[in-house]
């Protein structure tokens, strides 16, 4: 995404007000609100009217990892282990982009990593145990706001500065693929419970446990990770984990898209962004673990939602990195940049979502990068944690002085 895609509605909306009479206004208003949006929770209607279920499918795959060169027990509950060692990070294929460029040589320490997306279920545990309330919850403030926008450019009207996210709405038809506010809709009350708005209500229902949280803004995965003792990837650690162990491939399995003519990520078929023909079983989230996990046993690092990074992202930052004698856990860098949309600051997301297809997006790949400010929340993006061994064994030595108070 190009821009801040909650700050861009908040801002048409502002402009419907200004440059049209009160009745066209409230028209836009409801138009941003995204009535009756499609919902990736259940049934929807496809584009010539038929019903279609959210999953023909249920496949759990349990992942082995080689644990033979992991550190020794205990070990992080749900986390595999990633050994140090080195890798050429940058594009492979002829899908990568300019910013994916130049490859380069980067060496990392060993790290953990959590082998499934925060799911649903973690994540109100965190919520139940804390208190916390996410971005999308709370209403948006226009001095944070007017810092992402071009200067001059005038404040909304309170009235529409109300709590809310970014939820994908499927078009009627095809449309040109170079305007996305044609299949994103600002829908206020859209928010972790409530991934497509208040319509849903995910948070008591169990069914949905284990699929990927969403709704969650970069400073909500960071939260969580420190609650957790935990932190975000750096980008080069998630792409360093997402190859598994293979070498300069384009996917995160091979260099074919599918392998066997097995779907092995949760991705978009059919005409981007009207029709979902749903080949691979899901319309939007799928539980984690549906899919085959890569060399490391980490599943969905490809596909289902987007994942964020701990770095800033620069379209630069590769050639930064490449122009070092030894390039060793790089960090990002210290502040963002977008040429296209020099306004927004924005950290790195990866990994690609249920959105992604070949016509639009093709990020489902490990080098892919893509880029969306911290405060947005939209209905494909999550994130998983990683810790190195230092981190774990401070965790565990913290939570014995937990229990040795308790008693």
């Amino acid at each position: 995404m190009k821009t801040s895609l909650k700050t861009a509605c908040l801002l048409l909306l502002a402009a419907c007000q200004q440059n049209s009479s009160k009745q066209a206004s409230t028209d836009a208003g409801n138009e941003m609100q995204c009535i009756n949006p499609s919902s990736p929770y259940e049934k929807v209607q496809t584009s010539n009217g038929t019903a279609m279920p959210v999953s023909n499918r249920r496949n759990k795959f349990t992942a082995t990892p080689d644990t033979r060169n992991w550190p020794a027990k205990p070990w992080p509950q749900g986390m595999h282990w990633v050994a140090a060692g080195d890798f050429k990070m940058g594009g492979v294929g002829h899908k990568a982009r300019k910013d994916e460029f130049p490859a380069h040589k980067v060496q990392l320490g060993g790290f953990w990593i959590d082998a499934t997306e925060i799911t649903n279920a973690q994540f109100r545990e965190f919520v139940s145990s804390t208190g916390y309330v996410t971005t999308a919850e709370k209403k948006p403030e226009w001095e944070q706001l007017k810092e992402q926008v071009p200067p001059g450019t005038p404040r909304p009207d309170d009235a529409l500065l109300v709590a809310g996210a970014l939820v994908f709405t499927p078009t009627p038809g095809p449309v040109k693929l170079d305007d996305w506010s044609q299949w994103w809709r600002y829908v206020p009350g859209a928010d972790w419970r409530h991934p497509v708005g208040p319509s849903q209500d995910i948070s008591n229902n169990h069914e949905y446990d284990d699929h990927p949280v969403v709704q969650v803004s970069w400073y909500d995965a960071v939260a969580y990770c420190e609650w957790a003792g935990k932190r975000l990837p750096t980008e080069a650690e998630w792409e360093y984990a997402c190859r598994g162990g293979l070498s300069e491939k384009e996917y995160a399995w091979g260099d074919e898209v599918t392998a066997g003519n097995r779907f092995m990520a949760n991705l978009w078929q059919g005409g981007f962004p009207y029709e979902n023909k749903v080949l691979d079983g899901y319309y939007g989230t799928s539980p984690v673990s549906s899919f085959p996990p890569n060399g490391y046993g980490l599943s969905d690092m490809i596909g289902n939602v987007w994942e964020w990074t701990a770095d800033w992202y620069r379209n630069d930052s590769y050639t930064a990195n490449a122009e070092t004698t030894q390039c060793i856990n790089p960090t990002g860098a210290k502040k963002s940049y977008d040429p296209g949309d020099p306004y927004v600051p924005k950290k790195v997301v990866r990994g690609g979502s249920f959105l992604c297809d070949e016509s639009y997006c093709s990020s489902y790949r490990p080098s892919a990068r893509m880029r969306t400010d911290a405060y947005t929340g939209e209905n494909h993006t999550g994130f998983r944690c990683v810790m190195t061994q230092e981190q774990w064994a401070a965790r565990q030595r913290k939570d014995k002085d937990v229990l040795a108070l308790r008693k």
